[in-house]
């Protein structure tokens, strides 16, 4: 998963989460599942981008019954066993190339979408 938009633009917030439920192995993905989408035009909290999360998370086609990942950055450096808490599946930071690449896909969505709501 990925967020976009944590600045405030013109006095105001839009922040995009993307949720991309993908098969990966430790190098590549192997299959798109899915993508879930949310947003809020809250300020970027640590309370807001959990919710925003599980929103887009709850988006998703199927939910997955694989870990939610993002890059550390997402939830303000916080480790991963407190933000786990807020979240089924499991929770973790990328550890993986294919990980990685499942953020970089999130990434690219939330942006896109963030985009066109503007």
């Amino acid at each position: 998963m990925d967020i976009s938009g944590r600045h405030e633009e013109d006095g105001e917030y839009l922040m995009v989460a993307a949720a991309v439920h993908a098969s990966v192995d430790s190098s590549r993905i192997r299959s798109v599942e899915g993508i879930g989408f949310a947003s809020v035009r809250e300020g970027p909290t640590l309370e807001a981008t959990v919710d925003l999360v599980a929103e887009a998370v709850g988006n998703l086609p199927e939910p997955p019954a694989c870990p939610i990942v993002s890059e550390h950055g997402e939830f303000y450096e916080e480790p991963a066993d407190r933000i786990g808490l807020s979240f089924q599946p499991d929770f973790k930071y990328v550890e993986s190339i294919g990980e990685r690449e499942t953020v970089q896909a999130a990434h690219h969505a939330a942006y896109a979408a963030r985009g066109l709501l503007l």
